[in-house]
């Protein structure tokens, strides 16, 4: 099965460093166009795609953002909305600005990048828009009521957009992925013991990479995905399939000595 995004205008939020800029990578070596929106790009935009300074949240910065792709390119085939923040704390401790601004940058910013992209779409009579939730909006963890709240609406919204842009041909999908190491976690930079307890987590015992993610986004954002809409898909190795995945690999140690 041939994924031919060839020519394709991508457009990817938070695509400037990341998973966002790995996420890019791959879609520019998929053969489609490519336009990164950003908050700032201190490491510069690579030549192989449009790096544009946007701010997710409001709706006027959107808007220019993607009338700007729109101009360049023609139109608008795929959305990925990557941007997002991780906001930390237990409910009784957390300021009520940082829960407002888990949802204004991970809810808002996917509403406004999605409105902002729909016009264009509707004229083709086609078009893919796929959005980050998490693993945490299937099992959230104590002290991650801001971001699991957050990502938990955005598979609502996505479930709501799909079947609003279905006469259209668009396809609205959302994808949890698991662990990915990054600077906004801190995954990699964990004391041995922590690491090991977060993978004891996953039936595929390893850290993901942005390219395990870009392997189903890539795919989504294909002809070959054309039924497929309304719906998230779990991209996160397995996590918590079962109680306790790493009995499968004490198991396997036990065998083996």
């Amino acid at each position: 099965m041939l994924l031919d995004l060839h020519g394709r205008v991508v457009v990817i939020t938070g695509g400037g460093r990341g998973i966002g800029r790995g996420l890019a990578d791959r879609f520019v070596a998929e053969g489609a166009r490519v336009a990164v929106l950003d908050l700032a790009f201190p490491d510069g935009t690579p030549d192989d795609r449009l790096g544009l300074e946007c701010d997710i949240t409001d709706a006027g910065s959107v808007a220019t953002a993607i009338g700007t792709v729109v101009e360049r390119f023609g139109t608008v085939d795929v959305l990925v909305n990557n941007a997002g923040i991780l906001v930390e704390g237990q409910v009784a401790d957390m300021d009520p600005a940082h829960f407002r601004a888990s949802l204004d940058v991970n809810v808002t910013g996917t509403f406004l990048a999605a409105q902002a992209v729909i016009p264009a779409m509707r004229k083709a009579g086609r078009g893919r828009i796929i959005n980050a939730a998490s693993f945490a909006a299937i099992v959230p963890s104590v002290g991650s009521a801001a971001y699991a709240a957050s990502k938990a609406a955005v598979v609502q919204f996505t479930r709501v957009l799909a079947s609003e842009l279905g006469p259209w041909g668009i396809t609205v999908n959302a994808y949890a992925p698991g662990m990915v190491p990054s600077a906004m976690n801190g995954f990699a930079e964990m004391p041995q013991a922590d690491q090991d307890r977060l993978l004891d987590t996953l039936s595929l015992r390893r850290w993901e990479t942005p390219d395990d993610v870009a392997d189903l986004l890539v795919f989504l954002a294909s002809d070959q995905a054309g039924y497929i809409t309304g719906t998230l898909l779990d991209v996160s190795g397995g996590k918590l399939a079962t109680q306790i995945p790493a009995k499968a690999y004490e198991a396997r140690r036990a065998q083996d000595s």
